[in-house]
């Protein structure tokens, strides 16, 4: 995860780490996504004793439950040790649409989002968009109709498993400048997606 360090470079406001999974994993978040569960989990915890095992308490019996927990807890210590925090905040969805389908920046230090399955987080780099047009600049237009985007061919899309670190503006000399990115429209190929998002507590 050296490359996540990439964040505290000024001219840095998006880190994207691709990493492999175990199928055990894979084949867990397959049947959470097939058989639809209502999943939201929100919670600030304190990272030296939060026990990851208690996410999901009602899929204890499912074969890769606990490599799946066990995930997770890799990724807040990750984001733990990196910004040197004692709490977090903790959301674990199952979105069957959109949460934010527009582009938008985060009113926060720095928030980390990785997609287990479905459709990943989609951004785009500062050359191919016009943040005069973010939020209520865009005279009530879509992002593809404001000219906002200066080049759809440049919209990246996260993979799954993927950990993306995305600075807002609340990230000290960045207050101008946090990333640039959104839900991703889902499709009846991939109708739900489980996303995991860590925060500054």
């Amino acid at each position: 995860m050296a490359d996540l360090a990439e964040i505290y470079r000024p001219e840095i406001n998006l880190c994207v780490v691709e990493r492999s999974i175990s199928s055990e994993i894979e084949t867990f978040v397959t049947h959470l996504l097939s058989a639809a569960h209502a999943i939201n989990v929100i919670e600030t915890i304190n990272v030296q004793s939060f026990n990851t095992l208690t996410l999901l308490p009602k899929h204890l019996h499912l074969q890769g439950y606990e490599a799946f927990c066990a995930d997770i807890a890799q990724v807040i210590d990750m984001f733990s040790d990196l910004f040197e925090l004692e709490a977090i905040g903790l959301r674990l969805g199952m979105l069957d649409k959109a949460m934010c389908p527009r582009f938008h920046i985060d009113h926060v230090p720095c928030r980390l989002v990785c997609t287990y399955g479905g459709i990943g987080t989609q951004w785009l780099e500062d050359a191919y968009v016009d943040r005069s047009k973010l939020g209520s600049r865009s005279g009530g237009l879509s992002d593809e109709q404001s000219g906002l985007i200066l080049d759809a061919d440049a919209i990246g899309t996260m993979p799954n498993y993927a950990i993306g670190l995305l600075k807002g503006t609340r990230w000290e000399g960045n207050e101008q400048h946090g990333a640039v990115h959104r839900s991703p429209h889902l499709s009846a190929e991939s109708p739900r997606r489980l996303l995991l998002t860590l925060d500054f507590a």
